[in-house]
């Protein structure tokens, strides 16, 4: 036997089965010339055995045998689910019509005669083992197919369910928008200018909301296309944080919400600038909406262990409960409630900030607290990006 194909797992492996040591010489003889791998077995009870133990790609099977003739062996074969695909080329003295038809009928895959002709054998082997190795491309195929057919399945089902979510948070502020212009319509000279302002001011607050939420649903369609550009870089980390809460200052102002920033001056880390100065602006904001008025944000960086780091961002808000915390980051399901002040939410924003950071390389969790279970209510959202460059 030629070692060097005993243990090459590319290489088809045949197992012969004869109780005469001179045919399961001579046949392992032409098909080792051929390159393949050879197993030799003397009774029908040894090849099921070798067969469980390595499966076989083709079996070249006696049938006038001892104990078990090839017929039983056969029918054993094909009644396991782990070998029943296994091709089985029959080779017998026995040259009656009725013999090869119950050979055949038996599970045999072909039927050669004895003396056999060392040509025919590697021809017809040749050919059973192309069959085979076919088949179990399409097999593979086939199954990857069907996973692929229901991943697409359930995403689309996710995706509509998304967009039945939109589309209902949409139509609540633009109703609201659609009243207040209704109202400064009809009854316009009616209004005083006190009146006229608190709706204009409504009008304003629910025209930025509406703003926030279509610029989050078109980022979203851009990432989903693969169009937003990821082109990360070293930044320095506090920077980058007091930039990203420029745009949140007057948000929080209002509510006479405290933003603390602890984040070490020297501190950088490998990023996107825009898809970072995004999750940060989407978590603060989150954090703005569900704090009541006079509570406290914190931003804090630090080093981990694993070479990243991590950014948290806590709020004394109003928490949220575990079932809550169990459905963020699913597109499948409706996490959007109003803030503290009836400010619009939709949970669009997490979606974003999941994409975001996993594409940089890291992961986003949150720990919360429900308003009224502990003194140290409130979220804290985790996230992590890259020291250096990965």
């Amino acid at each position: 036997m030629k070692n060097d194909t005993q243990s090459n797992p590319s290489i088809p492996n045949i197992l012969i089965v004869d109780d005469v040591p001179a045919n399961l010489n001579v046949l392992g003889n032409i098909l080792e010339e051929e390159g393949y791998k050879v197993r030799p077995v003397l009774s029908g009870l040894m090849a099921l055995q070798v067969s469980e133990k390595e499966k076989p790609d083709l079996i070249l099977l006696d049938i006038m045998m001892p104990d078990m003739d090839g017929f039983e062996v056969c029918r054993m074969i094909k009644e396991n689910n782990n070998l029943n695909d296994v091709p089985i080329i029959f080779i017998s003295a026995l040259n009656d019509s009725n013999d090869i038809v119950k050979a055949l009928t038996s599970g045999g895959a072909d039927y050669i005669t004895k003396p056999f002709r060392a040509e025919e054998v590697k021809a017809r082997v040749a050919t059973h083992l192309k069959i085979y190795q076919q088949r179990k491309v399409l097999q593979e195929q086939s199954f990857e197919l069907r996973e692929q057919s229901e991943e697409l399945r359930e995403l689309n089902a996710s995706k509509d369910k998304f967009f039945s979510i939109i589309a209902h948070d949409l139509r609540g502020p633009f109703n609201g928008f659609l009243g207040l212009t209704q109202i400064m319509a009809e009854d316009l000279p009616n209004l005083t200018m006190i009146e006229i302002q608190e709706i204009a001011v409504n009008m304003r607050d629910s025209a930025a909301n509406l703003f926030r939420l279509l610029e989050n649903l078109l980022q979203w369609a851009r990432i989903q296309r693969g169009l937003i550009p990821f082109d990360p870089e070293v930044l320095e980390a506090l920077p980058i944080v007091r930039e990203s809460l420029e745009m949140l200052y007057q948000s929080a102002k209002r509510k006479g919400i405290e933003i603390e920033v602890n984040v070490p001056v020297c501190l950088t880390f490998f990023a996107d600038r825009n898809l970072l100065q995004t999750v940060i602006r989407n978590l603060v904001s989150n954090a703005i909406k569900f704090t009541n008025k006079g509570g406290k944000i914190n931003i804090s960086a630090k080093v981990t262990n694993d070479k990243n780091v991590e950014i948290a961002i806590k709020d004394t808000g109003i928490g949220m409960s575990p079932e809550l915390v169990e459905q963020l980051f699913r597109i499948d399901v409706q996490t959007g409630r109003k803030g503290t002040d009836d400010e619009l939410s939709t949970g669009l924003g997490l979606l974003l900030c999941k994409e975001f950071v996993e594409r940089s390389g890291g992961k986003i969790w949150v720990k919360s607290i429900p308003e009224n279970e502990s003194s140290e209510n409130g979220s804290t959202f985790y996230f992590t990006v890259p020291l250096e460059k990965w």
